[in-house]
């Protein structure tokens, strides 16, 4: 999640919003799983959901045709979207940067991840490219401190990050390649570092070498 709401620069609000048909369609399928009477709980999916179509922020027009959608009054959204940092007030770059700094990813080096970014893209945290490629932010916690330090990118986790391996994370995505997620320095998944060291046989049906075998 988000550490703040607003990241990118100012932009004119659009003046209407609805969702796409095929959104529509999804959105069907989001509030049948609530109960009869309950249907306004699908307001943060459904907020995602406008937040996706807008490109990754929701303005105002979005907010309110979800409440309306969800026969809610508008300010009830508005508290769901502005209380909530997974959600974005203001417009954010293509790839929206999220670098953990909590205590885990901070002693694994997350400070260098960190100005990796910084250096590579030319923006503080909390900042745009001007080209409206990447903002970058610091988070919290995003669960995923056994593989320390990482960030997420869209949708998309980066673990066991390095300097070195941070950069080249977003000189692919600059190019508009898609570098490989999970942990960046051969670790298989949440696994120890040199391979997992119980559950042996699964490992060798998985085709994953256990820790010690070349």
């Amino acid at each position: 999640m988000s550490a703040a709401h607003s990241h990118g620069p100012a932009v004119a609000e659009p003046t209407s919003f609805e969702f796409t048909a095929e959104n529509i369609e999804l959105a069907k399928r989001i509030i049948a799983k609530y109960p009869e009477g309950r249907q306004q709980s699908a307001v943060m999916p459904l907020l995602d959901l406008a937040q996706r179509q807008c490109g990754g922020w929701l303005p105002k027009v979005a907010i309110d045709y979800v409440a309306h959608y969800l026969d809610m009054a508008p300010i009830r959204a508005l508290e769901v979207a502005s209380f909530y940092t997974m959600y974005n007030l203001k417009p954010v770059g293509k790839h929206f940067v999220q670098v953990c700094t909590t205590t885990p990813c901070w002693l694994r080096g997350s400070d260098e991840v960190l100005h990796a970014c910084e250096k590579k893209l030319g923006v503080k945290p909390g900042q745009t490219t001007t080209d409206g490629q990447f903002t970058v932010i610091e988070v919290e916690c995003l669960g995923a401190c056994v593989n320390a330090p990482m960030m997420q990118i869209g949708d998309d986790f980066y673990e066991d990050l390095t300097a070195e391996t941070t950069e080249k994370v977003l000189d692919a995505l600059a190019r508009g390649e898609k570098p490989a997620t999970g942990p960046q320095n051969g670790r298989i998944r949440a696994c120890a570092v040199g391979g997992p060291t119980t559950l042996i046989e699964s490992a060798i049906k998985a085709g994953v070498k256990p820790a010690g075998q070349a």
